[in-house]
């Protein structure tokens, strides 16, 4: 990704792209993750921009997606492998916090404020966060 010219994410890309690309430096990163290959979807349901987080052996990088039509989100379409969706202000609640815990996420999964799918993808992103 490096070699090609980076467009300039927008809305909420452009947010989570400033929180882990920052970890393509950290070596506790590229370590824990070198033999790993996943792409995780984060909607903003409110937003105009969903974040595809790509970790390709040891490097992470973002795309921004229109999520407008809802078929641009598909999983045919995109090829994520996990799938957080709720609104902007939650999302930045969870990111905000210093203590991302797995407690805290399942209360809003049973409150019905986050929607997963592929947990298992998923739970990877505590780990980061906890770098």
């Amino acid at each position: 990704m490096s070699d090609e010219k980076k467009k300039k994410l927008r809305g909420f890309a452009g947010i989570v792209s400033k929180l882990v690309e920052p970890l393509n430096d950290n070596e506790k990163f590229k370590e824990r993750f070198k033999d790993t290959e996943l792409k995780v979807l984060l909607n903003a349901k409110d937003g105009k921009y969903a974040a595809l987080l790509a970790i390709d052996k040891g490097t992470i990088y973002v795309e921004g997606i229109k999520n407008k039509p809802k078929k641009n989100l598909k999983k045919k379409i995109v090829g994520w492998d996990g799938l957080l969706q709720t609104k902007t202000s939650t999302f930045l609640e969870i990111l905000e916090s210093d203590d991302i815990s797995l407690g805290k996420v399942v209360g809003k999964i049973l409150t019905f404020r986050i929607k997963i799918r592929g947990i298992k993808h998923i739970l990877i992103l505590l780990q980061l966060f906890s770098l």
